[in-house]
C-alpha cells in the first residue's frame, strides 16, 4: 500500500510538472511558397502576442523581397496580425511570408 501512494505522488508530480499555464513564451516554425521558393520563418509568442519573427531561410532578393519581409514583420508585429495588405511589387513575396507566419502561428 506504501509503494501504491508513492507511485501516486510521483505522477501527480510529473504531471504538474509538465502542464503548460499558457503564460510561457513559445517558438513555433512555419514555411510556405515566396516568389523564389519557400519562406521558412520562426515566430514567438507570449500570452497571445507575436513577440519575435525570425526568417531561417528565404530566397526572396534582398532589394524587393527583402524589402517587403522586413516591412511586413514590422506590421505583423504592431499590430499582432498577419490580416496585412501585400507590399506592392511584392505580392507572392508577401503572400509567402504572412502564409508561413500564419501557419506557424497553427502549429500552437
Amino acid at each position: 500500500m506504501r509503494y501504491i501512494i508513492i507511485i501516486m505522488l510521483l505522477i501527480a508530480v510529473f504531471a504538474c510538472s509538465s502542464v503548460k499555464t499558457g503564460n510561457e513564451a513559445a517558438a513555433f516554425e512555419g514555411s510556405a511558397m515566396g516568389y523564389r521558393g519557400m519562406i521558412h520563418v520562426r515566430i514567438s509568442m507570449d500570452n497571445g502576442t507575436i513577440t519575435d519573427i525570425t526568417v531561417i531561410e528565404s530566397l526572396e532578393d534582398h532589394g524587393v523581397g527583402g524589402a517587403a519581409i522586413e516591412e511586413l514583420t514590422d506590421l505583423v508585429l504592431m499590430y499582432n496580425t498577419t490580416e496585412i495588405d501585400a507590399i506592392s511589387g511584392a505580392t507572392e513575396t508577401s503572400r509567402g511570408f504572412l502564409e508561413a507566419v500564419e501557419r506557424a502561428i497553427m502549429n500552437l
